[in-house]
């Protein structure tokens, strides 16, 4: 990956929705060149793909929960099972396994408390291998996802 591969890289975090023919000339590469750079980094698994950035109010689920997971086995079989069964809650938006104490980090959306609640009752209480949940209501977004830096 060279200078013009960041470049690129940059300039499609500001804006994924550019057309090849905008990107090509900011990074002085000729149309062709540009594309064949690009789906090399798509093939390389350098770019994993391209999505909208939507306000999580807007649609209803303003209630932001950090939700710190201590598990009382960590065999990769339940390890396996846990990742699975996180995977497979929508609500779920980040997963990360820690290493130390917590072993994982979660950050839940939903609606209100009323609807973490059923959600931690119905299906983060459920999870295998879990010893502890610990929940953090978050307050405020003081730095919002952003672009890797360049």
């Amino acid at each position: 990956m060279d200078g013009i591969d960041r470049k690129i890289l940059a300039l499609l975090q500001e804006d994924g929705r550019q057309k090849i023919t905008e990107l090509a000339p900011r990074v002085q590469l000729s149309v062709s060149r540009c594309h064949r750079r690009l789906r090399e980094l798509e093939n390389a698994g350098v770019i994993k793909g391209y999505r909208a950035i939507i306000d999580a109010s807007s649609v209803g689920l303003g209630f932001e929960v950090l939700v710190f997971v201590t598990m009382s086995q960590e065999d990769r079989k339940t390890l396996t099972k846990f990742d699975a069964a996180v995977a497979a809650i929508p609500n779920v938006v980040h997963a990360q396994r820690l290493f130390g104490d917590p072993d994982y980090l979660l950050r839940v959306v939903t609606a209100d408390l009323a609807s973490y609640q059923r959600l931690y009752m119905e299906h983060l209480a459920e999870l295998p291998g879990v010893q502890r949940l610990n929940s953090t209501i978050v307050m405020e977004q003081v730095v919002e996802p952003r672009p890797l830096p360049a």
